[in-house]
């Protein structure tokens, strides 16, 4: 008798396990860059967390070739979400590919502007004759920098910049051979841990730059809008742990994150400027919503410039429906 109850009760919880499982639905992201990246921490978290799984969530990740190639896969639908920065869809909506972004992963900057101490820069105006490395001259951090130029009456022709990738932007301005970068906060804690003393200031105080973005093709915010909402859910409380215990936070994603072994206190300064630098809401704005007006001089500075050709409507963009 003992032996069929705990056959019948076998059954049913093994039946109840696979209805479970059957009811998180797949999602697929795509990141821009390696997912092991400490500017990630927020997807890694939601993961390892079980943010995702809260939600109703079965995701898997994988790894694009830059913020372009995720546009165009998502477009497609070759992944269901993606990640680029706000003014992805700026760029890439120009050239006939639907995508919006549906989160901005705090109301400052992702890009930052930095110098070694010993350049003689106090400032982006001092950047006339120097070295100033960005990972590609297709980055949105490439793009950034030319807009803080403009904003202190410089053009590209006055600074030597050099596109030189993610490693090479610690590197040289290790040996000195950068005097500054246009780049994401994880490089500047990496410089300094050689020993070389930097100052930098996010780019958004001189020029419009966004934040990291969640992005959605048009078919699927339509299609599967219950899908969106809750990945961007998950995410959006990630941030917020991150903003609330960036140490705790650290330890988490090194835990979560093989890559990060043994790294907790480089990875806890570079939550630490996310957290202060990047992740704070605009004053009266819900954290991950887009502000339509930057969206709109981002785009005007953009194709004053030739980086895009066509201007679109602001609201075909982003939507805000999924973090009220």
């Amino acid at each position: 008798m003992k032996t069929t109850l705990f056959s019948a009760a076998f059954a049913v919880s093994t039946f109840a396990s696979a209805i479970a499982l059957q009811a998180q639905e797949a999602v697929t992201y795509l990141f821009p860059a390696p997912e092991f990246l400490p500017a990630f921490a927020p997807f890694q978290l939601a993961q390892g967390k079980g943010y995702f799984k809260d939600a109703g969530l079965d995701v898997t990740f994988r790894v694009g070739k830059g913020g372009a190639d995720v546009a165009t896969q998502v477009a497609v639908g070759n992944a269901d979400l993606g990640g680029g920065i706000g003014d992805t869809p700026i760029v890439v909506r120009a050239n006939g590919l639907d995508v919006k972004g549906v989160a901005l992963l705090g109301g400052h900057g992702l890009t930052q502007l930095a110098w070694r101490k010993d350049s003689g820069i106090t400032g982006p105006q001092d950047f006339k004759g120097k070295r100033i490395g960005v990972m590609s001259y297709q980055d949105t951090t490439y793009y950034n920098l030319l807009g803080a130029l403009s904003s202190v009456g410089l053009t590209k022709d006055d600074v030597q910049i050099q596109a030189v990738g993610p490693g090479g932007l610690v590197q040289l301005s290790i040996s000195g051979d950068l005097d500054g970068i246009s780049g994401v906060p994880e490089w500047v804690p990496a410089i300094e841990a050689a020993g070389v003393e930097m100052e930098q200031m996010p780019v958004d105080q001189i020029f419009p730059a966004m934040a990291q973005a969640i992005i959605a093709s048009d078919k699927t915010i339509a299609d599967r809008p219950e899908v969106v909402r809750g990945f961007v859910g998950a995410v959006l409380h990630a941030v917020r742990d991150i903003r609330a215990d960036p140490a705790r936070a650290a330890a988490e994603f090194v835990s979560f994150v093989p890559q990060q072994a043994g790294k907790e206190a480089e990875v806890e300064a570079i939550l630490r400027d996310y957290a202060t630098k990047v992740y704070p809401a605009k004053e009266g704005q819900p954290l991950g919503s887009f502000d339509p007006e930057r969206l709109t001089a981002v785009q005007k500075f953009y194709v004053d410039h030739g980086i895009v050709q066509t201007a679109v409507p602001a609201d075909d963009l982003y939507t805000n429906e999924f973090v009220q």
